[in-house]
């Protein structure tokens, strides 16, 4: 009867080795399905070679993670049908978890934000963003950090999980706002017209005509006062040319103004 019942034994412990290893194998090849919906949600953000990193880098922690705990779980289930009494080892093994994930709790705040970080492809390096009030351009983006250098050249590091308000001026297209205030007696439509002639200058220039996406827009009188009026136009270029071409913009704004005799001065907003 005990030859029967050991034999009854080791047929269900092959059985439950059978079983995790089946499922093993199928979470495998979730985790590689998970990983190639990452690469290409991401556009590979950074470099194709960061990106990568970074992906197979979650990936494999959370292949380490799952196979781990199930073969934990089979280890377990395994024992029992031997008659080891397993209560003890949930019981030490929910201690230490729970000491782990208090102590930890920061840190997978911040991996769990990190992770929607690059999987949404909100931010990437090179690009203008504002993080928590903070401007500047983004050096490197992890799982765990994004770090930014503002216009000083002061590196700022936010914790992912830290991360309240991010705003990016360099997803799919830049804007640079051109506001033009001068005073109220002044004639507004020669304001404007000065406005198109060296937006038509800037657009007929190849160096800048390649990155400017769209024609430069003026959209009229924005703002007015008892004392001045304000005409707003605005530049749209590749991410990350607004700058060069709003200030080039405004050189020939300047240019236009002084040999017209207008005289406002353009301001960027």
């Amino acid at each position: 009867m005990i030859g029967v019942d050991s034999a009854q034994a080791v047929i269900r412990i092959g059985l439950i080795v059978l079983a995790a290893y089946v499922v093993t194998k199928l979470l495998r090849a979730g985790i590689r399905r998970f990983e190639t919906v990452l690469l290409r949600a991401a556009h590979m953000a950074e470099t194709p070679a960061g990106a990568s990193m970074r992906i197979r880098t979650l990936t494999n922690v959370l292949w380490t993670i799952g196979s781990g705990l199930l073969w934990f779980t089979a280890a377990l289930i395994g024992l029992g049908q031997i008659g080891v009494n397993v209560g003890p080892i949930l019981a030490g093994a929910g201690v230490v978890g729970l000491a782990v994930g208090f102590g930890a709790q920061h840190l997978v705040r911040d991996l769990v934000s990190g992770f929607f970080i690059l999987l949404e492809n909100q931010v990437r390096v090179g690009d203008m963003a504002v993080i928590n009030g903070t401007s500047g351009t983004i050096e490197s983006v992890s799982f765990r950090t994004v770090v930014l250098r503002d216009m000083a050249g002061m590196v700022h590091v936010f914790p992912n999980g830290l991360i309240t308000t991010l705003a990016n001026a360099t997803m799919d297209w830049s804007g640079y706002l051109v506001d033009v205030t001068f005073p109220f007696q002044k004639d507004a439509d020669r304001v404007v017209e000065a406005m198109t002639k060296a937006a038509n200058e800037l657009q007929a220039d190849p160096v800048f005509a390649n990155v400017l996406i769209a024609p430069v827009e003026i959209f009229g009188i924005d703002n007015f006062s008892d004392t001045t009026v304000t005409v707003r136009a605005r530049c749209k270029t590749q991410p990350g040319e607004q700058q060069r071409v709003g200030r080039e913009y405004r050189r020939r704004l300047k240019k236009v103004f002084d040999a017209e005799g207008i005289g406002p001065s353009p301001a960027h907003a």
